[in-house]
């Protein structure tokens, strides 16, 4: 059989939300593009990007209280929560232009308006959750969100989290009504589907890219085998973006560049508890975040969280977390083996050395039992009852290990992308919060890896079009926030 050669401008690998967000923003800068997407599922969406896999939905910063942590000095680092919070408003802002240009339809079918809460209790976590709601009041984009130790202002907000509650507790909430739920599942789909109406644009379900090279003329040459027939592909592209989720690293390692080396990576799995009694669902309307256990990565900070999953409402506690030598869900046990190369031995030796409560922690919920479950639930939902809830396998995550200036490892908890010299491989890896800030994410690359097309007028036009804040911050601009987050609640039918 004839090995088939595909030409190509842009390869996609992975079918996920940020291949849906970076074919897209291509396509619409330069309609001409040539761009071929492959996944290893039958299906776009089906690993990370899932609702069901996604371990949090809307990442605004609101109520995420990682990423707002208690320095020594007793302050509130408040960096990271602004920038996730201003990348989220990026996405919205995307969304908004698909849905006003008809090329997305229904917005409500994956956008609903959820609370966003943060609920802790005892002293010490009442004070820290005071002095953070007061540090994030000097910035304008949290500027709607309330603070209460009150019992019957948090019961107004979250019935469910204070039904049988012992009043003696010390408590206390965070609310902001502009919080939303997002089905990332559903939303990437529908804009892949949008993508393959396009002329140019082929996607190849069911296909394993299993080696790529960077050829002496600049291009990359891509391997490709039809797991359904076997048939095997060679792509020649000069651009390739792998948004692989947890299989990016085996890839990057395929791909042999110098800005790869070193990087390892640390397989997290995870469990929800999935309420089944309606009467408990309908009684709950909010994503309600409390704090991580010590020694917990992000993905595993308890909420108990309202979702819209295929129409109906859901009801989602967790997640628990667990350990799987797996990369993604689909994965193979032996993809923790196959990652480890001369070049991260230490970094990832290192990074385990470092993160002992991690490993403690993540033992502990490998051996928990359901009573276990049940008490960590109870924390959130003093009334639950064991017949309520059955678990549920969430996604699987890979948390970045990259060597530090000194050559050792460093276990990283965000997204890190990876881009070649010359800008024509760019890698996204790690998690949470990936999927809300795609948009800001993949404007970043674009940036990057389309240096000198990205400074014509034509791009710069379009990109303002897409996004009215291009190129301003809408922290520092009130007016302009105030106005740009009526337009996009109006246009994707938000309730606030």
């Amino acid at each position: 059989m004839a090995r088939q050669k595909i030409e190509s401008d842009i390869v996609l690998i992975g079918a996920g939300i940020m291949s849906a967000t970076l074919g897209l923003l291509l396509k619409e800068l330069n309609p001409k593009l040539k761009i071929e997407i492959f996944e290893r599922l039958d299906i776009a969406a089906a690993e990370s990007s899932d609702a069901w896999n996604n371990a949090g939905t809307g990442h605004a910063a609101f109520c995420e209280l990682n990423y707002t942590p208690e320095l020594e000095d007793g302050t509130i680092e408040t960096k990271k929560a602004v920038k996730i919070s201003e990348a989220f408003e990026v996405s919205r802002q995307l969304w908004t232009y698909l849905v006003e240009k008809g090329l997305l339809q229904n917005p409500e079918n994956f956008i609903k308006s959820v609370p966003h809460m943060s609920f802790v209790w005892g002293d010490e976590n009442v004070d820290y959750l005071r002095k953070r709601f007061e540090a994030l009041q000097q910035f304008h984009l949290f500027k709607t969100m309330e603070f209460s130790d009150n019992i019957e202002k948090i019961k107004e907000w979250a019935p469910l989290v204070m039904e049988n509650r012992n009043s003696k507790d010390k408590i206390a909430a965070t609310s902001i009504k502009l919080g939303t739920d997002v089905n990332f599942g559903t939303l990437t789909r529908n804009i892949f589907k949008y993508l393959e109406s396009l002329e140019g644009v082929t996607m190849h379900f069911h296909h394993d890219v299993y080696d790529l090279k960077k050829r002496d003329d600049g291009r990359w040459r891509i391997k490709v085998k039809d797991i359904t027939t076997g048939e095997k592909k060679k792509i020649y592209t000069p651009f390739v973006f792998i948004g692989a989720g947890g299989g990016s690293l085996l890839l990057l390692e395929k791909a042999n560049i110098p800005e790869g080396e070193g990087f390892g990576g640390f397989p997290v799995s995870g469990q929800w508890l999935k309420c089944t009694n309606p009467d408990v669902i309908k009684k709950h309307s909010a994503k309600v975040y409390g704090k991580a256990s010590v020694g917990a990565p992000p993905m595993s900070v308890p909420h108990i969280d309202t979702r819209m999953i295929d129409g109906k409402k859901a009801l989602l506690f967790g997640p628990y977390a667990g350990f799987s030598t797996k990369f993604l869900k689909n994965g193979s046990y032996f993809d923790l083996i196959k990652s480890i190369e001369f070049s991260n031995i230490k970094p990832m030796l290192g990074a385990g050395a470092k993160n002992i409560p991690l490993t403690k922690y993540l033992i502990e919920q490998v051996i928990q039992s359901s009573d276990d479950r049940l008490k960590a639930l109870k924390e959130y939902v003093p009334s639950a009852k064991k017949e309520d809830w059955v678990l549920e396998n969430a996604g699987q995550r890979v948390q970045v290990i990259k060597k530090d200036k000194d050559g050792h490892g460093v276990l990283e908890f965000g997204t890190e992308v990876v881009t070649a010299h010359d800008g024509s491989l760019a890698v996204l890896l790690g998690a949470s919060p990936g999927a809300s800030t795609a948009a800001q994410i993949m404007i970043d690359l674009i940036t990057k890896c389309f240096p000198e097309e990205v400074k014509t007028t034509l791009w710069q036009t379009k990109l303002k079009e897409m996004i009215p804040s291009y190129g301003q911050s809408l922290n520092e601009n009130p007016v302009l926030c105030d106005q740009i987050r009526a337009k996009t609640n109006e246009v994707l039918k938000l309730k606030v």
